[in-house]
């Protein structure tokens, strides 16, 4: 073969030149073209990002002591703005009242004279701490069994588990909404409003500032529940809780939200359709549901494929239309999701792979119009949450945090295609306005988050007229970059983690030349800061500091 070769003089070169062509083609394939538009598209509220704490929580009232925890206020803190949504399934069988606390409550001191000052409340004693989260493993197996078996029983909350609820949301910063039990009825199928008026009463005693929404998944009321509750009277209910909301001068003017149906199949689009034309006109926002896969069956693959993530655009469109058709210009909130139904699915949906959808959730959803996204949940029973059982941050939490940190509320148009200009699907992206609150930053600063679904490196091309500005990269990978069912992640190389329960590590960038292509790895996801950008969507003139 080598004397073969040597007769042949012009045949080396040629392979030379043949391989190097193949290794350009495959480069050429791992480039993308980013094409954007700096005018605004569409602009959420500033609590965007937001969380839920299940009120399974409340099912023993023990572990409502978990709210606290310094270190949950601490992560809690760090994510906002947003509202708190204290809700879900075991809403609609927990019952309020206002008599003596339980002994578990004494034993811990949550009485009611913590409200004088909530925030300065005892924290949770470090050896009660331990023994609880010892004691969580069982209850939360016994509340997941409840769950799938659709066994639910009725648990009576005192006025200390509502002190701790609302002291957690306000000492953390958040918003707090409250689920209020929808299945209490009169013999005429009529919401009974009594058991509400007793906690409306209590809270408008201490000055506490909350909204409201009224029942949870009313679509699946006869499955759980035994008793079916239609659109038509489900809105008449909500125009008696308006009714007795505006009684308290404390909560006239709070927000009430719902219905909280479920995904938008055929009978829970009928019940929001009925329920729009009848009580509509009195909520502030219309919440609905969403996941993606059931946690039972859920496989890795589900969270990596384009076709899973897109049918999100669907269900937003049929929802987006139905309110547009009833009630136009009422903003509509994803008002519970993740990415697996029945508690997530155990190994996937607490780990790193759990962020392709998370993050590409937040994208869709800003881009198509809904103003706010509820994470379920922030804590509690079950894998899909943002922390776990000993309150360490998972995953999501981080990018959930830095998507809080560098995106702002313009929502900007981004898209990728290949060099043919062809549609990549597996290279998803989203573009926002610069978070105008981070000092880091300044107006007309743009935030591009990118996911890449490829089993290969993507580099991102950038239009010409932003190539030459300065970038600030924030890579997200799982530690040791092997596994994408990490439940540690590492910002820029640099493993996240929690400095002591008050102080989380700092979010350092990478600093990338102007010039450079973003470069993804393989099943990966990032942020990348394009500083002076001069967006027009991003600038207040008022405020802008010339350079």
């Amino acid at each position: 073969m080598r004397g073969a070769f040597s007769s042949w003089p012009w045949v080396m070169p040629l392979l030379v030149l043949t391989l190097r062509a193949a290794a350009w083609a495959s480069s050429a394939r791992q480039v993308v073209e980013l094409k954007v538009a700096l005018e605004e598209i569409h602009r959420v509220d500033p609590r965007f990002l937001s969380v839920t704490i299940d009120a399974s929580l409340a099912a023993d009232p023990k572990y409502i002591a978990f709210l606290g925890s310094q270190r949950l206020r601490t992560l809690a803190n760090n994510l906002t703005p947003a509202y708190l949504r204290f809700g879900g399934t075991q809403t609609d069988f927990l019952l309020f009242s206002p008599k003596k606390h339980s002994s578990w409550e004494e034993k811990l001191y949550w009485q009611s004279t913590i409200s004088q000052d909530l925030c300065a409340a005892r924290a949770l004693p470090s050896a009660v701490e331990k023994m609880l989260q010892a004691q969580w493993v069982a209850q939360e197996q016994l509340l997941l069994k409840e769950n799938f078996q659709k066994k639910y029983k009725n648990t009576t909350i005192s006025k200390s588990t509502v002190d701790m609820i609302y002291s957690f949301a306000n000492c953390s910063g958040l918003d707090l909404i409250f689920g209020l039990n929808a299945l209490l009825r009169k013999q005429n199928s009529q919401w009974d409003s009594s058991n509400a008026q007793l906690l409306l009463s209590y809270c408008a005693s201490q000055h506490y500032n909350l909204s409201w929404e009224l029942g949870n998944e009313p679509n699946s009321f006869r499955k759980k529940a035994g008793i079916y509750i239609d659109g038509s009277q489900l809105g008449k209910d909500f125009v008696s809780l308006h009714d007795v909301l505006s009684q308290f001068s404390s909560f006239r003017y709070s927000g009430l939200f719902g219905p909280d149906v479920g995904q938008p199949r055929t009978q829970s689009q009928k019940l929001l359709m009925s329920f729009l034309n009848v009580g509509g006109k009195v909520i502030d926002s219309v919440t609905w549901h969403q996941y993606y896969v059931d946690g039972r069956t859920a496989a890795e693959r589900d969270f990596l494929d384009p076709d899973v993530l897109d049918s999100l655009i669907q269900k937003i469109q049929q929802v987006l239309q139905i309110v547009d058709e009833i009630v136009p210009l009422k903003k509509v909130w994803l008002g519970e999701t993740s990415s697996a139904y029945g508690g997530g699915a155990p190994g996937l949906s607490n780990t790193y792979l759990d962020g392709f959808m998370w993050l590409d959730k937040l994208g869709l959803s800003a881009k198509l119009g809904i103003n706010v996204v509820m994470r379920q949940a922030f804590f509690g029973t079950g894998s899909y949450n943002l922390v776990d059982s000993n309150f360490d941050p998972l995953p999501d939490y981080w990018l959930s945090l830095l998507h809080k940190k560098l995106v702002g509320t313009q929502v900007l148009n981004a898209s990728v295609s290949d060099m043919k200009g062809v549609l990549d699907r597996k290279v998803r992206v989203y573009l926002h306005c610069t978070n105008s609150n981070n000092p880091k930053y300044q107006v007309g600063d743009v935030t591009l988050f990118a996911l890449n679904l490829h089993n290969g490196t993507r580099r991102v091309q950038l239009p010409d007229f932003l190539a030459k500005r300065q970038i600030d990269e924030y890579l997200i990978q799982p530690v040791g970059g092997a596994s994408l069912l990490s439940r540690t992640v590492q910002l820029n190389g640099k493993v996240l983690k929690m400095v002591d329960d008050r102080t989380l590590p700092p979010l350092a960038e990478k600093s990338l030349a102007p010039g450079s292509l973003l470069e993804l790895p393989a099943f990966t996801y990032g942020f990348y800061v394009l500083k002076n950008a001069k967006a027009p969507a991003c600038i207040d003139v008022s405020k802008m500091k010339w350079r």
